[in-house]
């Protein structure tokens, strides 16, 4: 009795792992389903929510508060092809990709440069634009500064944007530099037009416009950039759907020439200036 009593014990415990290692398996499954429909859950949801933060010319504001940009036409252009509106949020760079992770947009279209470090968090797709970094220098503070490493002392007070690839750059090419952060790129120029620091490092072009539209002050130290980075749309990892529908549509968009004339028409002019606030 007490052998057939161990061996009903021992039966009752192996279907109950079975049982459990089904249920966790399932609920498991469901979870990946669920994980990897983004574009599935947009479709039916009917907006593509996109994250994104301030950068001319990526994403401004015109004067009447709306946004306008390079990034912001190409994210509508994505929505209007998926035939869903576009919500786009706001967000403060440093904490984009933990707001992207915890399901607060679907999608970063931001200017968000791939890096090996971004690409452990989140999935890339095929760049769909290039930038690069270029810097602005104070005429007075900054005087006789004719190369990188005229800033490469640690005298020399280097601006950046908090969270961008320019603080990356910044440290790479100014190691001995001293770097000054801040939330967003108006606090940054606005310190250099103030005389508080040597020099802004940048994505390509703002500080060309700075030294342009500040001539009296500003200074372009190297023509040029001094980084190339490819720029890519960053989603949430475990979407294989959503990864290959957005690659699918930056190729098209780009045989088709339309991502080149936004680029140009931001890039290249100042058309929209004066719409700008």
């Amino acid at each position: 009795m007490r052998i057939q009593s161990l061996r009903l014990s021992f039966v009752t415990g192996i279907l109950l792992v079975f049982c459990l290692c089904s249920v966790s398996f399932g609920a498991s499954v469901q979870q990946e389903i669920a994980a990897g429909s983004t574009i599935e859950a947009v479709k039916k949801k009917g907006v593509l929510k996109v994250g994104m933060d301030i950068f001319q010319p990526w994403a401004m504001k015109d004067k009447n508060g709306k946004l306008i940009g390079f990034e912001i036409d190409v994210a509508t252009r994505l929505a209007e092809d998926m035939g869903v509106k576009v919500e786009f949020v706001p967000t403060a760079w440093s904490g984009i990709i933990p707001a992207l992770l915890t399901g607060k947009f679907d999608v970063i279209i931001g200017g968000m440069g791939i890096t090996t470090q971004r690409a452990l968090q989140v999935n890339f797709s095929q760049p769909y634009d290039y930038t690069g970094m270029s810097i602005v220098a104070h005429k007075q503070l900054a005087a006789g500064f004719d190369s990188l490493e005229s800033f490469n002392k640690p005298d020399v007070e280097i601006a950046v944007k908090l969270g961008t690839t320019a603080v990356a750059a910044a440290k790479k090419y100014l190691p001995k530099a001293t770097l000054r952060m801040f939330d967003t790129e108006p606090q940054a120029y606005q310190e250099l037009r103030n005389g508080k620091v040597h020099a802004v490092i940048g994505n390509s072009p703002r500080p060309e416009y700075e030294a342009i539209d500040y001539s009296d002050t500003m200074f372009q130290p190297i023509a040029g950039t001094f980084t190339k980075e490819p720029i890519g749309f960053a989603m949430r990892k475990g979407d294989p759907d959503t990864l290959a529908f957005f690659n699918s549509w930056i190729a098209l968009v780009t045989l088709e020439g339309w991502l080149q004339e936004r680029h140009d028409y931001w890039f290249g002019t100042k058309e929209w200036i004066g719409e700008v606030e």
